[in-house]
């Protein structure tokens, strides 16, 4: 088995996912950034976009994908910590009213509700 880190990807309101992964890939202000077990330690600003978790089943890889929008990340020791301001795994995002959503907020000129609709879309379409 590959050596893995432990995840905790956690919104304002509840924990989202928490595991054993691989390879965690997420936006930062500073640019994407992949982190693997044996990293060195970070502490880093999280953009809005989408987080990438490789995991490793007995069955093989897999994959969780979330929309997360603003927070932070943290890695020491092989553990990684990802406290977002709002996070959605992939598997909960309804398409057709992020849509509804993303038309709405160019409609209004809502930059901020633009910008979480088109995330959340992304999200979707990396899962």
């Amino acid at each position: 088995m590959a050596a893995e880190l432990h995840v905790e990807l956690v919104a304002a309101d509840r924990s989202v996912w928490s595991g054993e992964a691989t390879l965690v890939v997420a936006r930062t202000t500073s640019g994407d950034i992949g982190v693997m077990p044996g990293h060195q330690p970070l502490l880093g600003v999280l953009e809005s976009g989408p987080v990438t978790i490789r995991t490793a089943s007995p069955d093989g890889p897999g994959t969780v994908v979330a929309a997360v929008h603003g927070g932070f990340i943290s890695f020491a020791d092989n553990k990684l910590s990802l406290l977002a301001e709002i996070a959605e795994l992939a598997d909960e995002i309804d398409v057709q009213r992020a849509e509804r959503a993303l038309e709405r907020a160019k409609s209004d000129a809502d930059a901020g509700a633009e910008r979480r609709a088109e995330v959340r879309l992304r999200a979707v379409a990396v899962r």
